[in-house]
């Protein structure tokens, strides 16, 4: 019955998670599952300036509570001893942008958000040239 209550509180939010989960399953495989990763994490900052905006404050620290994990995530699936130097820059870039998204979130600001969604997604797209 929780599923059926949480489906009726908000279909939307039901519908994302189903989502998601059925495309994390399919993209399994390391590099794919970094590219979904990379487009969540796009997709929740641009949603949190858009939230901002609308004053839609619940919305907006759902939205960087998503992004905040995701960032943990990419930075806890670092490969230090392969990566080399480029996992380190990695870590200080995942590290400085979470620090940007919590300090975005106390204010009103929606630049921050896209200023760091426009940074994920350009390494987003070297990662997919890296890995494509």
């Amino acid at each position: 019955m929780a599923y059926a209550s949480t489906l009726l509180r908000d279909p939307w939010a039901t519908y994302r998670e189903i989502d998601i989960a059925g495309r994390t399953a399919q993209a399994a495989t390391g590099p794919a599952l970094v590219q979904l990763l990379y487009a969540e994490l796009v997709a929740a900052l641009r949603a949190a300036a858009c939230a901002v905006e609308a004053r839609a404050f619940r919305v907006k620290s759902e939205r960087v509570t998503r992004a905040t994990a995701i960032l943990f995530a990419l930075e806890a699936n670092l490969d230090f001893e392969q990566g080399g130097e480029v996992s380190k820059t990695l870590a200080r870039l995942y590290a400085g942008a979470r620090s940007e998204v919590v300090s975005a979130s106390i204010g009103d600001d929606p630049a921050p958000f896209r200023s760091t969604a426009d940074t994920m997604a350009e390494i987003a797209a070297a990662w997919a040239t890296a890995t494509g």
